[in-house]
């Protein structure tokens, strides 16, 4: 797998013959990589752990613990808002670092919590310091790519498997020491993760606020807010199904798969080989973007999501697999485009206050969406849902087709 295409500007770079000299470039991508994994393994642990919590503290069914889960997707999304700002005008290797930190803490204390109330109190903590991850990491990673849309793919594929590794590490340490330790050693990874930041990755000289910009991006006023306007649809649009898929895909396997019993670890190897199969969608649609407009890449990607939800509710057994497969594929390869308009649209000196509003927004609306997950799905069914997935995809395909061709965009390169 190639190496994304990072570049440490001499006034970050540390005094030579330290280890941030030596190993920084190298350093910074695998670990924002790794906090990417990271990130989305965290919020996913309780999804593929619900009905085992669920049980031992004495609720009848998953469904109704669902709802404590919410304050980690709406803080999620509301602390998206102020990383992306103490980012771009404090720095943003002190904010991984909080991120680090503050994801191991918390995750640590999940695993201590001794009732439903414990539990969503530690699991908002969790989104909390979650929050940080996106408006930090990815400014920091694009910074001077070479192939900007390739490094993003890269990153989407790390990120995608910290979700099939949610789903296969949680199944197997639940089945083998308990749901807690599902929590808690991932937390240690994560603190791990922040120590070899802190060593690896030398200190920013300036805020990205105050840095002078090589090659200011220059955009129309009014294509500008188009773009902003839409990449917001579509982020508001994208995360609903992506929140939908990732939070109710273990359930929908029980329930379209029931012969195969209810073993936690089958059940979560099955998840992850879905998983990881789709999160190499993303390297391939970070290669496209690189080459084409987002507009003519995006809105196939995102159109095909619609036959393929409808496919879903129609199907059980292997075919509703085989379906659920090819459905994450497209879910999955979706996830580069925001990022890469970002890139495309604005200058280094705010991305962070870009994306984390981005953030702010999209979250804060669909983050409603793993609350009701649970009633809603009790309520109507999860063939219901899905003819709404459904519809909701046909919004981002419109919205998609919408956009305009992107100003910064490298061909072949």
């Amino acid at each position: 797998m190639p190496e994304p295409s990072i570049t440490t500007h001499p006034a970050e770079a540390a005094p030579p013959g330290t280890p941030g000299e030596q190993g920084s470039r190298r350093a910074l991508g695998l670990l924002i990589n790794a906090g990417h994994l990271i990130d989305h393994l965290m919020l996913l642990i309780f999804a593929t752990a619900v009905s085992t919590i669920a049980a031992e503290f004495g609720f009848a069914r998953w469904e109704d613990l669902m709802p404590y889960t919410m304050g980690a997707f709406v803080m999620f999304g509301l602390c998206s808002l102020p990383a992306g700002r103490l980012g771009d005008h404090w720095g943003r290797r002190q904010m991984m670092l909080m991120f680090f930190f503050g994801v191991g803490g918390s995750a640590t204390l999940v695993g201590l919590s001794g009732n439903e109330w414990q539990l969503a109190a530690a699991l908002t903590l969790v989104g909390v310091f979650a929050a940080i991850y996106h408006p930090i990491g990815i400014p920091m990673l694009v910074r001077d790519a070479k192939n900007a849309g390739l490094t993003i793919g890269i990153n989407g594929l790390f990120g995608n498997l910290g979700i099939a590794v949610a789903a296969v590490s949680t199944g197997l340490l639940i089945e083998y020491s308990g749901w807690r330790a599902a929590f808690v050693v991932p937390g240690m990874a994560s603190i791990a993760c922040g120590i070899a930041f802190a060593l690896l990755v030398p200190r920013e000289a300036g805020s990205p606020a105050n840095r002078p910009v090589k090659k200011p991006i220059e955009v129309p006023k009014g294509v500008l807010v188009r773009v902003v306007a839409l990449m917001t649809a579509t982020a508001v649009f994208g995360t609903i199904i992506f929140n939908f898929t990732t939070n109710g895909n273990l359930e929908l396997l029980r329930e379209r798969l029931q012969w195969l019993g209810d073993s936690p670890a089958t059940l979560g190897a099955l998840l992850a080989s879905v998983y990881l199969i789709a999160s190499l969608a993303q390297v391939a649609v970070g290669t496209l973007l690189d080459r084409f407009p987002v507009r003519q890449v995006m809105w196939p990607i995102v159109g095909l999501q619609i036959p393929l939800f409808i496919l879903a509710a129609n199907t059980d057994g292997w075919a509703f697999y085989a379906v659920l497969i090819a459905l994450m594929v497209f879910v999955f390869g979706a996830i580069p485009f925001t990022d890469t308009m970002v890139v495309r649209f604005v200058d280094d000196r705010m991305r962070s206050r870009v994306t984390g509003t981005r953030f702010f927004i999209a979250f804060g609306v669909s983050s409603a969406v793993v609350g009701l997950l649970g009633p809603l799905v009790k309520a109507a069914g999860f063939t219901t849902m899905l003819y709404v997935m459904a519809a909701v995809a046909v919004c981002t395909t419109l919205c998609a087709a919408m956009l305009p061709d992107d100003p910064q965009r490298t061909r072949g390169t």
